[in-house]
Order: C-alpha cells, then structure tokens, then sequence
C-alpha cells in the first residue's frame, strides 16, 4: 500500500476510482463497486466490475491476481455411540466434551430455538471471543446465549450479482435446516427423545457437546457465491474460531483459483483446524472437491443402523424390510395382493383398498416406476421386491412403503398365492442397530485422486456421512406424507456434508486436548488411528464398488476412531513452509503463488510436492514407456514422538500388488517426547502400472503394541488431464 493511504480501504477505492476513470473518463465511479474489503484471507477486496474495468485493474499498481466469482454447492444422532464416545472413558472425559472449544460453521444459517442449542449448564463465553451476533429479519441478538455465542451473515456477493433481489430471510436465521443440522452434529448439546417421527429415537447430541457454536451464514435460499463465502471466513478468522467446519464447495478449480483453498491457507497460518467434504459426485473417480492440502476432506460412510417396517403375513409369519415412511399407519389386516411388475396404473387403482406387492425386474428405472405407479394409483401400501442396492433414496416414502429383499419376497408371493383370501398388516417405524457390515462407503462420496493437488492423496477420512439424526428447523418440512409436509425439531439427512461436521467436532475435542497442536497434527491423529476393518473384522467395503474392500481414494485413511485418535504415539506435523515448499514444487508463477500466500516473498529454494503427510499416493502413469521398464519412486516422511517418554517404532508394509515397497530404517528410536525421526519410502514399480490402483498400508508399531501409526498407501496408472 503507498504511504499516501492511511487503511487498505481507501487504497481499494481510489484504486477502483481510477481503473473506473481509465475505462469510462467521463464516468465517476459508484462506491457500490466495491463488495468486501478483506483483512485476512486476501489482501485485496471484491468488487463488481466491467471488462474494461478489469482490464485496467490489471494495470494498477499492486495488481496480483484476479478471480471471478462463483457459485458454491452444498454437500448435502446414534452417530456418537458407533464412534465409540461415551462419558465415562476416551476422548469425551479427556478433553472434557470440548470444553470452550468455538467451531465457527460456514453454512445457510441456525435456528436457535432448537434444543440442541440450550445453554444449560455452560460457563461464561471464553474472554477471547471477539465475534457478535448481529440482529436482522426475525433474529434478535438475544437469541445467542452460551452455546450459540455468535450469528452473523454475507450476502453483499448475492446482492451484487442479483442487484435487485428481495432475500426472504435477512438474517443469520435458517430458511433451509442444513446449517442447522452440520452445526447440531458438530456441537449440539444433549436432547433427550429426539427422533425422526420415531425413528432413530434417543438422546441427540454433537460431537462436542461442550464445544461452542460460531454461525456465518453465507448460503442462502436465493444462491451462494464465493465472494460472500471469503467473507465469512475472514471475519471468523477475526472473531477467534478455533475449527472451521464447511459442508460446501467448488469443482475444478486449481489451488489459486479456488476462494476456499485461498482463504483457508490464512486460517492454517493462524493455527485454525477446517474441516471440509468432499462431495456427492461419487462413486465415479476424481470427482472430490477441497482437495487441498492444508484442510481436512471427509468422505462419508454409512452408520451400523437401519430403519425398517415389519410386514405381518396372516397370523404367523412376518418379515422386515427397509422402510422410512414418517406417517401414521393403522395396524389393522388389509388384503394383500401380487401385481407382478406393477406398470399398469389403471389396474392398480381397481385395487386401492388393499397392500400391493410389486417385483421388481431389475432393469434401470424400474423401481422408480413401480414406485411412482403405486404411489399415483393411491393403495393402501406398496410392497417392494428388489435387488436394487440404492433402496435408501426411496425409503422415505410420502406413501406407506416397505422394501424387501428377493428371498423375503419370495415369501410373500408364496403366501399370497397358497392363500384364498390372503391378508397382512405392516408396523412402521423400527429402529435396528448393530447392523453388520458397518461401516460402508457410501456410493455418492466423491472420489480421489484431488485435482488441484494429485500428489497429496485425498480424500482424508471417512465419517457417519448416511441418515445422520441432527436438529432441523420447525417451519420447514421435514418430510411428506400423501401430498402434505409433516415437521419435525430433527431430521435424518445424508451427505458427505453430515459427514463434514462429525470430523469438525471430533476436531475439537482433540483441541481441547491439545491445545498446543498445529492442525497438521491434529489432522494426523485422526488420520493414522482411523480404522480400515469394519464391525464383522473385514476390510471396509465400498457401495459404490459393488462392495468390494474400499481403496483409499473412495475412504481416505480410514473411518475416524476417536478415542484412539486421543493418543496417536507418532504424528506426521507440517508448517506453513512445508505447504510454500509444495506449492512451490507444483510450478506456480510468483503471482499465482502470492495469491495463496499473501506474501510476495515466499521462500522456493526447497521445492518439493513430497509433503510431510500422514499418507502417500505414487502415479505411474508413463503410457509411452517400454515394456517391463520399472521406475522407483521416494517418499521423505518426518515423524515426532507425542507419546510419553522414550520408545521403539518398527515399521512393517502390507504387500502391494505390482509393487516392491521399502522403508529405511525401518525401525525409529525416539529418546523422549518430542523427539523426531526421519525415513524414507520407497515403491519399485512398472512405469505404467497394469492396474488403475493398487494399495497398502505402511504401519509403524511401537514395541508394546500400544500405538499402532497407519499410513496409506496408494499406486495408480491414473492420468489426472487439465
């Protein structure tokens, strides 16, 4: 800034007065031109501007960079008990529940009448709390209190864009329940007999029940821009949050370009955990999004809990299927007739009296319209036999549904047809839990490898991410029954965006643990304690995969444990020099650079896209190679002792497929805590591996077995083409 400014505001408007001036002499420019000032994730502003305007900008004195804004998509209770938290041992008492631990959320919004926001038994704000909660349409500021100590919203962006807009809900208040809902996961306190209209039934509560909630409302019902979004965080960053929590996202864009990626790096700097999702694009590869090194990306499994109905045959038979109808349903005997594929809407409605039973034969779309035929023809219920395995976006029915399997079917159709006047009845609203295999990879998860930073192997983690019980505003419906809304103060909702919040609160409560870690610390914990073998001793499977054993790039390291995650022994740290030095080695231009780092000296004599991370990913995707040609490729890993005292790590590498894997040395010696030890990985392999991934894990273990550190490994003949 010259010295003839006395704050970076000004500069910002004389500068755009003259870039103004340049483009249209005669033309004096409005003030409104200018949207945000920022102080912290980016040294410049946002502003709405001609290309003329811009084309000058770029001549001023200081120019950087320059990136368009646009549109951000959203990644759209039992959780905490498959988590293995409880009160009396672990990570809940240890830290205790994330005492004063503030997760800012990045979301549509909060409502703060919710239960899962009472305050009741808290102590006062932490000293350092600097935020506010801001008054507007239907919110007073009152309604904060010491759970839900700041509300504030963005959306100078959206009105740019829209000059003419009329915004429903001026204000921090929640118009669409998803802010809500990610907040309650990460942070909501306890609830007793929350419920989905019966299902999912017992005490609600966040992750970090003792943590407090931040609220920056930067999507809204009218659209979300990243300009408002850069808001949002810079004032978070200026508020004193701890964790940033972000359900929310941008496809396709490289590090520089992408607003989140930006002003997250300012967080980083700050010693700010942020935990990201990856996205529903999944089960196709590189889809994620936040593929950025220095945030976490969660992936999103399934919990060990299903909902079912129980389908009563006549007097003695009955059977259970997948069900979520919300409604009332009587439990008198209906006749219960087959109608085969169910595609005749006319017959069906002959019939509207009675429970339909449909088969389902398979071929794409089928279920769908079985499904919308009963539901137009009005039956009592519909019965429905597949195979198909994505049931769960039906399952939620406006009609009485009920979704069997073809051998439970099977049972069925054979009742009906040895019955002359066959009859059944159907109790809705049953809860199963320890359900086995769990967890699972969900097939909506985006994949890896990342595209802004494919020698970073994302995503991180996976977490609950599949029919996640969280608090949900009153007066937005929760569900439909027939053609009406019904409402609920808790929702089921699925996406990597429920997943996102979960690793945000378990964030916290390692935070407040360990006040002193870095980020990268704490993102390391989660990472090598996760788990890779699910409830029944088997490896995870993957939906998406046709259940196959999950690869890294579908479930990150593994699925987070956190109480293993409270005493990791080994963690891979990493400092803001170490991320300069990897963006450095991915051969960006000073400005490209200066974008990111906010510095117009950054340190390039160690370059190196070898980050101190806590897994690893080798391409070899050499298709011009020879025949049997082979290639080594080397990993340099730093690892510090954060368990008590002295102790021994030996390291042992699972087979790889295709691959030969060393380690030297292989066996680490650590004199006290705090002591750090290198090592190097290496992988021989074909220039161009025969298969699209191979994987494996390197674990170190320490002599007693009491810590196990587990890094994944992954070589794939992937070409990720920009």
């Amino acid at each position: 800034m010259p010295k003839a400014f006395s704050n970076q505001q000004s500069w910002y408007m004389a500068t755009l007065s003259s870039v103004s001036a340049s483009a249209k002499p005669t033309i004096p420019i409005p003030s409104s031109k200018l949207i945000y000032t920022y102080n912290h994730v980016i040294q410049g502003f946002s502003a709405s501007l001609t290309p003329a305007e811009l084309e000058a900008l770029k001549n001023a004195p200081g120019y950087v960079s320059s990136v368009k804004d646009t549109i951000v998509k959203v990644d759209t209770t039992h959780s905490f008990e498959f988590l293995g938290l409880n009160p009396g041992t672990g990570a809940w008492p240890v830290s205790n529940f994330g005492k004063d631990v503030i997760i800012g959320v990045i979301d549509t919004g909060v409502w703060p009448e919710s239960e899962s926001f009472n305050d009741y038994g808290m102590t006062d704000v932490p000293s350092r709390w600097k935020g506010a909660c801001e008054s507007g349409t239907q919110f007073n500021s009152s309604l904060c209190n010491k759970k839900l100590i700041g509300a504030r919203s963005f959306n100078k962006g959206l009105i740019a864009h829209n000059p003419n807009i009329t915004i429903s809900m001026n204000s921090t208040r929640d118009t669409e329940g998803h802010g809500t809902h990610t907040s309650s996961t990460a942070a909501g306190t306890y609830v007793k007999d929350a419920s989905f209209f019966g299902y999912a039934m017992g005490t609600a509560r966040g992750m970090a029940p003792g943590a407090r909630v931040a609220m920056y409302k930067a999507l809204w019902e009218e659209g979300a821009y990243s300009t408002d979004i850069i808001a949002a965080i810079d004032q978070a960053i200026t508020d004193g949050v701890d964790v940033l929590s972000m359900s929310l996202g941008l496809d396709g864009l490289e590090l520089y370009e992408d607003p989140i990626a930006i002003a997250t790096f300012t967080a980083i700097e700050k010693n700010i955990f942020v935990s990201t999702s990856a996205g529903n694009e999944g089960p196709d590869v590189e889809t994620l999004h936040n593929g950025t090194p220095w945030v976490l990306t969660v992936a999103a499994g399934t919990m060990d809990r299903d909902f079912r109905a129980r389908l009563t045959l006549g007097s003695k038979l009955s059977v259970d299927g997948s069900a979520l109808y919300p409604g009332n349903f009587s439990s008198s005997e209906f006749p219960i007739v087959f109608m085969g594929a169910c595609g005749n809407t006319s017959e069906l409605r002959k019939i509207n009296q009675k429970i339909v039973v449909c088969q389902d034969p398979g071929k794409e779309d089928s279920l769908n319209d079985q499904f919308n035929n009963v539901q137009v023809a009005g039956n009592t219920a519909g019965v429905f036999i597949t195979n198909n395995s994505d049931v769960d976006v039906f399952e939620q029915s406006p009609f009485p549904a009920i979704f069997l399997q073809q051998k439970d079917g099977g049972t069925v159709v054979d009742f009906i047809k040895t019955k002359t006047d066959p009859k059944a009845s159907i109790e809705f609203k049953k809860t199963i839990l320890s359900i086995k295999p769990s967890p699972r990879v969900t097939s909506y998860t985006s994949r890896g490898p990342s595209y802004s930073c494919p020698s970073v192997l994302k995503p991180d983690i996976l977490a609950p991410g599949d029919s996640v019980l969280a608090a949900w505003p009153t007066n937005i419906g929760a569900a439909m029954v027939n053609e009406g809304l019904v409402f609920s103060n808790f929702n089921l909702l699925s996406g990597t965006s429920m997943a996102c919040p979960h690793v945000s609160g378990i964030a916290a409560l390692l935070k407040a643990a360990y006040p002193d870690w870095s980020p990268a610390a704490i993102r390391s914990a989660l990472m090598t304690t996760s788990d890779q073998i699910d409830n029944t001793g088997s490896p995870i499977k993957d939906i998406g995969e046709n259940l196959r054993p999950a690869n890294p790039l579908a479930m990150g390291a593994g699925h987070v444990n956190p109480n293993k995650a409270l005493d990791p022994g080994l963690v891979y740290d990493a400092t803001v020099q170490d991320y300069v030095n990897l963006l450095c080695g991915l051969n960006f231009t000073a400005q490209q650079m200066q974008t990111i780092t906010k510095s117009s000296s950054n340190n390039c004599s160690n370059p190196s896209l070898d980050l101190n991370y806590p897994s690893f990913i080798a391409f070899f995707n050499d298709r011009g190679a020879k025949p049997n040609s082979t290639t080594v490729l080397d990993f340099y890993r730093t690892v510090t002792n954060v368990g008590d005292g002295s102790s021994t790590y030996i390291a042992n590498v699972t087979p790889i497929s295709g691959l030969k894997v060393t380690v030297e040395p292989d066996i680490l010696v650590f004199k006290e805590k705090y002591d750090k030890k290198s090592f190097k990985l290496s992988l021989e392999g074909p220039r161009q591996l025969n298969e699209a991934v191979s994987f494996g894990y390197l674990t170190w273990e320490d002599s007693g077995r009491k810590h196990v550190v587990r890094s994944p490994i992954v070589a794939t003949s992937y070409k990720i083409e920009k």
